[in-house]
């Protein structure tokens, strides 16, 4: 299940997520926003960040105007590694080797036709591990507060 987010720049773009969703019968869970008045990203953020980090949704999509917001607000959540991307490249590479489990987008930097294929290219590709895995423990170490050396 796909936890979505977004405040009310990202509204817009959020019918073109759920359908690319349901292209690929991907259940989703909405966290909101539903509205186009002003809201507050990191309440949305948190709402779908913490979803993910519990377990109850295995990965997250939330969308503002630029992605760098909700995408910032997401990742303050401790277990959470969310891209802010707007491209297919970035897309990929960030769950084969960074294994990021969550997507921010920006409804005002990417249209809708690319918004699709990054959201099919982020969720068709799989962690490599291996080598990667040592350096997403690391990036989990300094989630905990741990120090790398």
């Amino acid at each position: 299940m796909i936890a979505i987010a977004c405040d009310h720049a990202g509204i817009d773009l959020k019918p073109t997520v759920i359908s690319v969703l349901d292209e690929l019968g991907i259940p989703y869970k909405d966290f909101g926003t539903h509205k186009r008045e002003s809201c507050d990203y990191p309440i949305y953020a948190a709402r779908a960040a913490k979803a993910v980090a519990s377990g109850e949704c295995d990965l997250g999509i939330v969308l503002c105007g630029t992605g760098a917001g909700i995408g910032m607000a997401a990742n303050k959540v401790r277990g959470i590694r969310c891209v802010i991307c707007s491209d297919t490249y970035t897309a990929k590479m960030s769950r084969l080797h960074n294994n990021a489990n969550m997507l921010s987008l920006g409804s005002r930097v990417v249209g809708t036709e690319l918004a699709k294929d990054i959201v099919r290219v982020w969720l068709m590709t799989s962690f490599e591990g291996e080598r990667h895995a040592r350096r997403v423990a690391l990036i989990d170490k300094l989630d905990q507060g741990e120090e790398l050396e």
